[in-house]
């Protein structure tokens, strides 16, 4: 629907009126071979009953309208319109392009957003200030964050998942350039692992919190070389450094608000120091009691600032 005619200061031409409401043209369309300008709400309800134009009756369609030209826009856009709130005390009177900032703003909106000083601070209209509920409200937008939370972690999970079979079918591609079936590859990739965590010893961290998410290239390459120096396989340190930032973390430990949710279940791992490090692995293989929220394929590597006994 159009405005109401009696909201604007002075004369308005017939050409920015709509032919079906009678009110001046809001969102306005054009038909394409006619010409001819409607409210998009008017001539949306208009096509929905009959395919033709309400002015000369030709044939239209929905798929035939395009935006009002840019000087008829213009010439909206320069007429002067009274606030919608004028009935609720507000005098202004504005040019028609600037409407919707004033409502925005307008001290008389019932509508206009507000800070609640009740105590959560959240923004409230301010009609519905008087019943707002500060705890009700803030339940909600958690129970919200929560939500996206559980969807987004499901939707790692899938990525990791991916990423799991995208690997399956490296090695498998590497095993058959090389001749082989890919279950010896596997097996001895299995012996290796096992040979070189029995190696190490049993790590316990005393202070989770020192955990470092986000280690620089300086650290990683630190402990990239202790890797190397206690013997674990090349191809193996490689794959456990891409695991050693928090960007390519499982679900369960890839944000910190997952590592605080989660934090109850570290003691759950099975971890082996990195010799003369604050850093530990935690290797699939000796955790897939965690599950896949919680642990990476070959392994993780942790590193800390501090607490590593």
């Amino acid at each position: 629907m159009g405005y109401d005619l009696q909201r604007f200061q002075g004369d308005v031409d017939e050409e920015l009126i709509c032919p079906i409401c009678g009110g001046v043209l809001e969102r306005p369309q054009q038909a394409s071979r006619c010409e001819h300008a409607f409210c998009e709400d008017c001539i949306t309800e208009w096509l929905k009953r009959q395919p033709s134009c309400p002015v000369d009756r030709g044939t239209i369609t929905q798929q035939e309208l395009v935006p009002a030209p840019r000087i008829l826009r213009n010439l909206l856009g320069r007429l002067t319109i009274s606030c919608d709130n004028a009935e609720s005390g507000c005098d202004a009177v504005v040019r028609l392009d600037a409407l919707e900032s004033h409502l925005y703003e307008c001290k008389h909106n019932p509508k206009r957003p507000v800070k609640c000083e009740k105590g959560c601070g959240l923004p409230v209209a301010l009609d519905e200030l008087s019943n707002h509920n500060c705890v009700y409200e803030l339940r909600t937008k958690v129970e919200e964050m929560e939500k996206e939370l559980r969807e987004q972690q499901v939707k790692m999970a899938e990525q990791q998942q991916e990423m799991k079979l995208l690997k399956e079918v490296v090695r498998n591609i590497r095993a058959i350039q090389l001749g082989n079936s890919a279950e010896p590859e596997e097996e001895d990739a299995a012996s290796q692992i096992s040979r070189w965590v029995t190696s190490l010893p049993t790590a316990r961290v005393s202070r989770w919190g020192g955990m470092i998410s986000t280690p620089d290239a300086v650290l990683q390459a630190v402990i990239k070389r202790a890797l190397i120096e206690s013997d674990c396989p090349l191809w193996l340190v490689n794959e456990l450094m891409e695991n050693a930032h928090e960007r390519k973390w499982p679900p369960g430990l890839s944000s910190l608000e997952t590592r605080q949710i989660n934090r109850r279940r570290y003691e759950q791992f099975n971890a082996k120091r990195i010799p003369g490090k604050q850093a530990v692995v935690v290797m699939h293989s000796e955790n897939a009691h965690m599950g896949d929220s919680m642990i990476l394929y070959p392994g993780l590597v942790m590193i800390f600032a501090h607490g590593i006994d």
